[in-house]
């Protein structure tokens, strides 16, 4: 596998290893996406949440209406003005994701070695015998022997929250199941995941593209993750259709690899994304135990190498719970950093998880430690015998940036960039420091007014490893004096100060660009 590289080749003093982790203003490099819900959506809490790491709020809506999602929206933009720590919007779509409906929310207790069918009819009350889905189409999509999982928000693997059925029969449009393990399944929905089987479903339902269409123009969503990505026309469906709804053509597709079919056509579907999405909760159960960690390392090196920000999901799955996690998924959590994860998603941890703040706490403190023993020097190198030659003109500035901050101890490198391309390409090339992306507002119009770009740029950095984004004064847009860029360049390093990440003394690496000519300077601050 491409992970020898990952780990410092130094030894570790195993004293260091009990001295306390010092306290940043970025807590880690590795970004945090918090999905927020019913135990997350105050304002008291979403700003403990930014407090604590995330940078990306999920609203995911498999759960609840656009106006409890819009609700929540508005507390995370009080919560943001209280806390001045910007935050992204990332809307998860349904897909086709199969659910049994249990619209009276009993909890339902199932026996292993009882049967259990599954209908179409949404309009039975749903029991231990029989449980209503949501596709009429699963009799013609399984057969006898076929291995369906059924959980509450996603199938976790835990005995006495999810079940695995086997099916026994189909009769007529209802499939007859052997429950496998007994569970009790508690709420009103419930996702149903038959391994390895291809559901005729569209990627991108009318449901889906309705709440886009509204709630997502109306907030104007950074981040669209694309759930059940299968194909490459899948992305390019959804970016023709997100073209078409004015502000949204700027919005970045996420592909969220969840099946057999979407591992089959990784590379094609990474060429048409802006970033992946490894949903390893249904993965996890299409792929044998022993071939999810070669799935995720083989991921991640291909989204590293094409410069694409890659999301890893269900690392922390007991702290939906538990106030700690396991020592499995602390190892879990630092070992998706080693393999070059840009951010961890949190889904039922902070959605309907005890301790939100906590878990987003400890995961960036986990992440934190394993930065500081990747190996970057071998990383760096590697990148740059992958890209070859001869590079781009960009993509030399970048690499240059980096090694020269690295060579010179550099406290922090600071990019001037308009459309966030330069600041994401250094950023790929996992400097040790953080990488301040100043975005320049540009004037565009649409014939009817003008108006700055710059916002979402700004906040889509929010999920690259190492990048942190600042907006500059739009007035510095239309000029490119050197007088101009001077200025802003002492409100970033001002910013950086005020931050803590840049003091008296320290070494930046500035990347700009004057006239025509993209520049990379070292300078050293005084007093």
């Amino acid at each position: 596998m491409h992970s020898s590289h990952l780990l410092l080749e130094e030894p570790i003093r195993m004293a260091s290893i009990l001295e306390p982790s010092k306290a940043s203003f970025f807590p880690a490099m590795t970004k945090i996406v918090g999905t927020l819900g019913p135990k997350s959506r105050s304002v008291e809490v979403i700003s403990g949440c930014l407090r604590a790491g995330m940078s990306v709020a999920r609203f995911d809506f498999s759960w609840h209406d656009p106006e409890y999602h819009q609700e929540t929206l508005e507390n995370l933009k009080a919560a943001v003005k209280i806390t001045k720590k910007l935050c992204a919007v990332m809307l998860d779509t349904v897909g086709p994701e199969l659910q049994v409906v249990n619209k009276i929310e009993k909890a339902i207790s199932l026996q292993a070695d009882a049967t259990v069918i599954l209908t179409p009819d949404e309009g039975q009350e749903a029991s231990s015998e029989l449980l209503p889905i949501n596709f009429d189409g699963l009799s013609k999509a399984v057969k006898k022997g076929d291995t369906i999982f059924i959980g509450h928000y996603l199938f976790t693997g835990s005995e006495t929250t999810s079940v695995w059925l086997e099916v026994s029969e189909v009769r007529g449009k209802d499939v007859v199941c052997v429950i496998k393990n007994s569970a009790t399944l508690a709420g009103s929905l419930f996702t149903l995941h038959a391994s390895q089987i291809r559901i005729e479903l569209p990627t991108l339902s009318n449901k889906d593209k309705e709440v886009i269409s509204s709630w997502g123009v109306q907030n104007k969503i950074d981040f669209l993750s694309l759930s059940y990505t299968r194909h490459a026309e899948d992305v390019r469906h959804a970016r023709d259709f997100l073209s078409k709804l004015g502000d949204l053509s700027q919005t970045q597709i996420f592909a969220k690899i969840e099946n057999i079919e979407g591992l089959n056509h990784f590379d094609e579907i990474l060429q048409e994304a802006d970033g992946i999405i490894l949903s390893r909760g249904n993965l996890g159960i299409d792929l044998p135990p022993e071939k999810v960690f070669l799935f995720q390392k083989a991921a991640l090196y291909k989204c590293n190498m094409a410069g694409k920000p890659a999301v890893v999901t269900r690392v922390v799955d007991s702290m939906t719970d538990n106030l700690r996690p396991t020592r499995a998924e602390a190892t879990d959590v630092a070992n998706a950093v080693l393999d070059g994860s840009d951010a961890i998603l949190l889904g039922a941890e902070t959605l309907r998880g005890l301790y939100p703040v906590e878990t987003i706490s400890i995961v960036g403190k986990i992440c934190a430690e394993a930065e500081k023993v990747f190996n970057q020097d071998l990383y760096f190198k590697k990148t740059v015998k992958y890209v070859g030659e001869p590079m781009t003109h960009l993509e030399s500035i970048a690499s240059s940036a980096v090694r020269a901050a690295i060579k010179v101890k550099a406290s922090v490198i600071i990019c001037f960039t308009s459309s966030g391309r330069a600041a994401r390409l250094i950023a790929k090339y996992r400097p040790t420091m953080p990488v301040i992306s100043v975005v320049i507002p540009r004037l565009k119009t649409n014939q009817l007014k003008w108006s700055f770009s710059g916002a979402f740029e700004a906040r889509q950095s929010l999920i690259v490893r190492g990048l942190f984004p600042m907006l500059a004064d739009p007035r510095h847009a239309a000029e490119s004096t050197n007088a101009t860029n001077e200025s802003v360049l002492k409100v970033a390093l001002d910013h950086g100060k005020a931050s803590g990440v840049i003091k008296s003394h320290d070494r930046v690496v500035v990347c700009q660009k004057v006239g025509d000519a993209s520049v990379v300077k070292i300078i050293e601050l005084e007093d």
